[in-house]
């Protein structure tokens, strides 16, 4: 009789609407009441994207939104605990701007359904019928979950395996997010494995350090329920990185010693596993081995307004930026002064030659990841899963000192950091070899 009881209980509260509990560590963005914490966005609308937005006067945007909010309303509702839209209207978008988070949300569509999740205001995670052969040729019998605004050919454009659930049934979504790299998981199978997810606004540039979760609506009804985010922590964040980063790395620094460093060991220590350049010293500490195309991960905190640097090809004589590949700039470029640094001081930024995107600098005080990519001339860099930079070092023409990097086609040297008299920190310190 109990458990009769209890069965009806569970009933009850189902169909008045109550709203599952969150995971442990998660938290609820949708309350399964009302739609407080979200909001109408248009984002086809002319001068309706992102960018679009980022460019316009805070009034104006705020007019959007009223405009927007006026439409949802219309097309948006709650029942029984679930968002459901009638397929038309505006898109849906939370007010919260989330950084690197695990996103849970589930969803139950009908056929000829078209629809899917913008991260960080950005398209899309798909979600269609996968039965359409209409759409075939655009991936739908591929299934959901794909990151299909993603370019032809690009990692994870299409889902790794069909997952959709039939018609009738609810389809749940578990996706992690670091920086711009994105793993989507449908119904418990992988179908996205850290793919970068492009800015579709503008391809060259990086996604927003922060941005909007907004639910797409596309013609036929769509319901979601058990809307749940748990914020990322660095150290969590930095540690995805580098086990997605695939195998192949190799430590050089074995957390205890300088062994395998040569240069300014005099001018560094090592604490507690982390490489320190001690306070008013600094100078070049450089590998004993040398490399040719690499890609290295890092670790690094910064003090407030601390300077480094990491040499990239470095010969072992000389300004690393000059006389090596380049020199990737380490650096608290939030500091005041350094307010009217060249672009190509900021964080990131191949010194003196190619700016880095700024602005995606972890708070002083926090471990950043940074992985920089060297083959050939061109170098990537990635700032806590941001690329931030990309170019051909070979191609620059004006350099910042306007004088000529003479290693800036160099094919083998040392990789170490330009040290500037700052206790800037370095821990995980990897390479791998590229062929």
């Amino acid at each position: 009789m109990m458990r009769w009881f209890l069965g009806c209980v569970a009933a009850l509260f189902a169909s008045v609407g109550f709203a599952a509990e969150p995971p442990a560590g998660f938290k609820a963005v949708f309350n399964g009441k009302d739609l407080t914490g979200w909001r109408g966005w248009a984002v086809h609308d002319k001068g309706g994207s992102p960018l679009d937005l980022a460019k316009l006067p805070a009034d104006e945007v705020q007019a959007k939104f009223e405009k927007w909010d006026a439409d949802a309303v219309k097309h948006w509702s709650v029942e029984n605990g679930e968002l459901v839209n009638d397929g038309n209207g505006a898109y849906l978008s939370t007010v919260e701007q989330f950084g690197d988070v695990e996103f849970l949300i589930d969803y139950k569509t009908v056929a000829l359904a078209d629809s899917g999740i913008y991260m960080k205001g950005l398209p899309q995670i798909q979600i269609w019928d996968s039965t359409e052969a209409s759409k075939f040729k655009l991936g739908a019998d591929k299934g959901s979950g794909g990151l299909w605004n993603n370019s032809p050919g690009a990692k994870g454009k299409d889902p790794l395996v069909l997952a959709d659930k039939p018609f009738g049934e609810w389809n749940s979504f578990r996706i992690v997010q670091v920086g711009e790299y994105l793993t989507v998981t449908l119904n418990g199978k992988l179908v996205v494995d850290h793919a970068r997810l492009e800015n579709y606004y503008d391809r060259k540039s990086p996604m927003t350090k922060l941005g909007a979760v907004i639910l797409q609506t596309h013609g036929k009804e769509i319901r979601w329920k058990n809307v749940f985010a748990r914020a990322i922590p660095a150290d969590e964040a930095n540690k995805i990185l580098a086990e997605k980063a695939g195998s192949g790395f190799t430590p050089i620094f074995d957390g205890k010693t300088l062994d395998g460093w040569q240069g300014a060991v005099a001018d560094y220590e090592v604490k507690d596993g982390v490489i320190v350049c001690k306070p008013k010293r600094g100078g070049n500490l450089y590998t004993k081995e040398k490399y040719a195309d690499f890609t290295a991960q890092v670790e690094f905190k910064l003090p407030p307004g601390g300077n480094n640097g990491l040499a990239l090809r470095y010969p072992g004589s000389g300004d690393p930026s000059i006389t090596g590949l380049c020199e990737v700039q380490v650096l608290d470029d939030t500091a005041a002064q350094f307010a009217k640094l060249d672009p190509r001081q900021r964080c990131g930024s191949v010194y003196g030659a190619i700016p880095a995107t700024p602005g995606y600098l972890r708070p002083v005080g926090e471990w950043n990841a940074m992985q920089v990519n060297a083959q050939g001339s061109k170098v990537t860099v990635e700032l806590n899963g941001f690329r931030i930079t990309e170019g051909d070092t070979a191609a620059v023409k004006e350099f910042m000192r306007k004088t000529p990097h003479t290693g800036i086609t160099a094919t083998e040297g040392f990789f170490g950091f330009a040290g500037h008299s700052d206790p800037v920190e370095f821990r995980n310190v990897r390479i791998k070899t590229l062929k």
